[in-house]
């Protein structure tokens, strides 16, 4: 009976993690600043709507203005978990590993996108 042989788990280097990780902290508050601004700027947020008798055109526009704020807040949120995602497989040492196949992501791809967690492979797999 052959046996599959395990690939050693190779991670990366805690001085090559270190920026990586700063850089998606630093993100990360950006992400949250971005956000609690955007509420501010919610048209539904502001009180004094609801006793405003503002005309169809004026209610139309806040209508507008609240779904671009949900949907920018949104891609905030999915941006968020994908850093909060980065985060935890660097503190298990996880990170750079294909979350499907178990190889190595290629280093390009991390460097254009840090938050990646499948190798071009699998994420081709993944589009079909």
């Amino acid at each position: 009976m052959a046996s599959k042989k395990k690939s050693p788990k190779i991670t990366f280097p805690l001085d090559v993690l270190r920026p990586i990780r700063e850089y998606l902290l630093k993100r990360e508050t950006e992400l949250k600043k971005r956000k609690r601004r955007l509420e501010k700027e919610d048209p539904f947020t502001n009180g004094d709507r609801l006793n405003d008798n503002a005309a169809v055109d004026s209610d139309a526009a806040e209508e507008v203005g609240h779904e671009r704020i949900t949907a920018l807040k949104s891609e905030i949120d999915k941006t968020l978990i994908r850093v909060r995602k980065t985060l935890s497989r660097i503190k298990v040492g996880s990170y750079g590993t294909c979350a499907q196949c178990g190889k190595m992501i290629d280093t390009d791809r991390l460097a254009i996108d840090p938050t990646a967690e499948l190798c071009v492979k699998c994420a081709k797999k993944k589009k079909k």
